[in-house]
C-alpha cells in the first residue's frame, strides 16, 4: 500500500473524528445552558439528537486506531501494554482533571463521575487482553455483545432494579446498569453514566473494522458504504417492528404528545442499545468513502480535530464551562453559582430566567470551535514533529 493511500485512510477517519468531537461539543455547550436534554420541540429535540452520534463513533473509532497502531508496532505485547497504560490514565483523569473541568468545584465529599472518558478507558484495559484473540474471536465477540446484550430487556424491570440495588449489585452497576453508587455512609455518590457493555463490544467491533481500513481504496469505500447503509437499514426495519433493540418502544400509547418521529428515533444511550448503535454508527462508518478526499477550510478543520482528538477534549470542557461563565456575567451581572454546581450529572434545576435560547448556545458553541482550531493545530503539528511516546497519552 503506497504512502497517498496509507494517508488517505487515516484522513478519513481524522475527518469523521473531528466532526463528531465537533457535534460534542454542541451538547456539552446544552450542558450550561440550562436547555434539556431533548424534548417535543425540533429544535431541542434534534439538537440533543445530533451528539448522539459521538460517543459510538468515539469507542468504534478508538478499537480502529489500536488495529491500526498494532500494525505499526508489529507487536502485540506492546500494543496490549500500551492499551493497559493508556486507558487507566483515562479513567485517571475522568476522576480528575475532567471532573474538575466540568463541576469547577472540589466537592468530591458528594460527587464523582464515571463518564465517557472513564469508559474509554476501561475497554482499552479490557481490549489490551482481547487482542490476543484471532481477529475471527474479537469481531464476533464485538457484535454479539451489541447484538445480544438488549436480551436483557425480556427481564422484569423489578427484578433488575433490585439486582441493581443489591449489596453487591454494584458492580453489576459498573457493568450494564449504570445509576448512582453510593460510596460508604456519608461518602461521595459516584455517577455512572457510561457503563462497559455493550461499549466494550463497539470497541472490539472496531478494532476488527481495521482490517477493511487496510484495503485498496476501491474495495475499502464498497464496504464501508455496504456495512454503513447495512445498518441504517436493519436500524429502520428493526426498529419498524418494535420488537427487539431497545428498551424504548416508539409505538406509544394514547396521550403521548412527541410527534411519531421523534419517538423513532429516540433509543436508549444509558445503555446503548443496539438499534442506537445501528442508528449512529452505520451514518459514522458511511461517512469513511466522502472524508477520504475533501477539499476546503472545514475539511482542514475536521481534520485538524480528528487528529488530536483527546486534547480537544480535554480543552473543550473547561472552555465551554468558562465560556458559560463569561455568558452568566454579562446577562446577570455576576457569575450565577449554578455554574459550579455537579454538572453534567447531579446538578441542580437551573435557576429561574438562567435558560438561554437555542441562538445563544449555538453562538458559545461557535466561539469554542474558534477558539479551540488554533490550539488544536498547534498541538497537531508539535505531535506529528515529536517522535516522544509521551504524546501518544495525549
Amino acid at each position: 500500500m503506497n504512502d497517498t493511500t496509507q494517508r488517505t485512510r487515516l484522513q478519513s477517519l481524522d475527518i469523521v473524528r473531528g466532526l463528531v468531537m465537533v457535534l460534542m461539543a454542541i451538547d456539552h455547550v446544552r450542558v450550561y445552558s440550562g436547555l434539556p436534554a431533548g424534548g417535543p420541540a425540533p429544535g431541542i429535540f434534534f439538537t440533543r439528537w445530533i451528539t448522539n452520534f459521538v460517543a459510538p463513533a468515539f469507542a468504534f473509532f478508538a478499537g480502529t486506531g489500536a488495529f491500526l497502531l498494532g500494525r505499526k508496532l508489529q507487536d502485540r505485547g506492546v500494543l496490549a501494554r500500551f492499551l493497559l497504560t493508556r486507558g487507566l490514565w483515562l479513567v485517571l483523569l475522568e476522576l480528575t482533571v475532567i471532573r474538575v473541568s466540568w463541576t469547577f468545584n472540589l466537592d468530591y465529599a458528594h460527587y464523582l463521575l464515571a463518564g465517557v472518558i472513564w469508559m474509554l478507558g476501561w475497554c482499552m484495559v479490557l481490549m489490551a487482553g482481547l487482542i490476543w484473540l484471532p481477529l475471527p474471536a474479537i469481531a464476533a465477540f464485538g457484535l454479539l455483545v451489541m447484538a445480544g446484550h438488549n436480551l436483557m430487556d425480556l427481564v422484569p424491570r423489578e427484578t433488575l432494579k433490585s439486582i441493581a440495588e443489591s449489596g453487591g449489585g454494584w458492580w453489576l452497576q459498573l457493568l450494564y446498569f449504570g445509576g448512582f453508587i453510593p460510596l460508604g455512609e456519608g461518602g461521595p455518590t459516584f455517577a455512572v453514566l457510561y457503563v462497559i457493555v455493550p461499549w466494550i463490544g463497539v470497541m472490539a467491533a472496531g478494532y476488527a473494522f481495521g482490517t477493511i481500513m487496510l484495503c485498496e481504496p476501491a474495495e475499502r469505500r464498497r464496504l464501508c458504504l455496504q456495512i454503513g447503509w447495512t445498518a441504517i437499514v436493519l436500524f429502520v426495519l428493526l426498529r419498524g417492528l418494535d420488537l427487539y433493540g431497545d428498551p424504548r418502544h416508539w409505538h406509544s400509547g394514547p396521550g403521548d404528545p412527541r410527534p411519531a418521529l421523534f419517538r423513532f428515533l429516540n433509543t436508549s444511550k444509558y445503555p446503548a442499545s443496539l438499534l442506537f448503535l445501528l442508528m449512529t454508527l452505520g451514518p459514522a462508518i458511511a461517512l469513511l468513502p466522502w472524508a477520504e478526499n475533501p477539499k476546503g477550510t472545514v475539511a482542514r478543520m475536521l481534520e485538524t480535530f480528528g487528529r488530536v482528538p483527546f486534547f480537544f477534549y480535554l480543552l473543550h470542557i473547561p472552555l465551554i464551562h468558562a465560556l458559560a461563565c463569561v455568558v452568566s456575567l454579562l446577562r446577570e451581572g455576576a457569575v450565577n453559582p449554578w455554574l459550579f454546581a455537579n454538572h453534567p450529572m447531579m446538578p441542580p434545576d437551573a435557576p429561574e430566567g438562567y435558560t438561554w435560547s437555542l441562538a445563544l448556545l449555538y453562538l458559545v458553541f461557535a466561539i469554542a470551535i474558534a477558539l479551540l482550531y488554533p490550539a488544536c493545530r498547534w498541538y497537531a503539528r508539535v505531535k506529528a514533529e515529536s517522535r516522544s511516546r509521551w504524546l501518544s497519552y495525549l
